[in-house]
């Protein structure tokens, strides 16, 4: 999907954001926004938002030489993650439907963005659980199970640290499937990198790849090459995440796009308010 106007203020927000991070410098900061915004100006709004957020971060990181500033607050959201996976894991396990459940808690984690809105508290992570539960939500649940027990590779798509706690509830229902789960390459915002795979666990039960690229999506020409062959060779994609929905919508693969819809831009291209979970099929046609 192209870049939507109204995604600059975001781009603009999560340059402020950084840079706060970075500093607490009035005057860094400054230099930081007038030079990102400069650099907005200038960049093709044809391609999809995560190219455009991979480009913005690696010139935040160039004129700042802080390669991770973001590495605080992935630890934080690993952290407080994990204190809940106990509750979640005994609401699973006390579930009639344990699928469905690990589904929409999933999805639930979504919220651990630094994209879309910001910082998130652990307030919000738990009324964002509560309403996965029981709010209003778009599943091709039937579809969902049919490609589960048809597959025999699974390929599981990881967005951000803290978040990656989360999938693990799923992944755990997943695994009568040879399954692999696939972080960043390298920092970017708070996405998931090997890192925070392992804060997670995920290594003691399932193989972990990075997909060699710095990008909050999945740019497959930008990803490496033993990335793209699992990626080619995958029974079934499963996508966790706003950017990787934004940079994988289009394509004739067959993948399972999970996330909650969390900016308007996003609720119009899927027909969808604000706020609904998103368990959505793409064919492979």
């Amino acid at each position: 999907m192209k870049t939507s106007l109204d995604c600059i203020p975001c781009f603009i927000r999560q340059t402020l954001d950084a840079a706060r991070l970075i500093s607490t410098e009035p005057s860094e900061h400054k230099k930081i926004m007038r030079e990102i915004i400069s650099f907005i100006g200038n960049m093709d709004l044809d391609r999809p938002p995560p190219v455009l957020g991979q480009a913005i971060h690696r010139r935040i990181r160039e004129i700042t030489c802080v390669e991770d500033p973001y590495c605080e607050v992935k630890e934080y959201q690993n952290h407080m993650a994990l204190s809940l996976f106990p509750m979640l894991k005994a609401e699973i396990d006390a579930s009639s439907d344990p699928l469905m459940t690990a589904v929409r808690l999933t999805i639930a984690g979504n919220i651990l963005s630094m994209t879309a809105s910001g910082n998130v508290t652990e307030s919000d992570v738990h009324n964002a659980i509560k309403q996965g539960l029981t709010e209003h939500s778009y599943m091709q649940e039937a579809e969902f199970r049919r490609a589960i027990a048809e597959a025999e590779t699974i390929l599981y798509l990881a967005d951000n640290a803290g978040e990656i706690i989360f999938d693990r509830l799923l992944i755990e229902q997943l695994l009568r499937a040879r399954l692999t789960v696939a972080v960043r390459g390298s920092p970017i915002i708070n996405d998931a990198t090997v890192k925070d795979a392992y804060a997670a666990g995920l290594s003691e039960f399932v193989e972990i790849i990075e997909n060699g690229s710095d990008a909050p999506g999945i740019i497959l020409e930008d990803c490496s090459q033993a990335f793209n062959r699992r990626f080619a060779d995958a029974d079934l994609i499963i996508s966790k995440g706003q950017g990787n929905f934004e940079t994988l919508n289009h394509g004739q693969r067959n993948i399972f796009f999970l996330f909650k819809v969390k900016c308007p831009v996003i609720a119009t291209h899927v027909g969808m308010p604000v706020g609904t979970h998103i368990l959505r099929q793409q064919s492979s046609g």
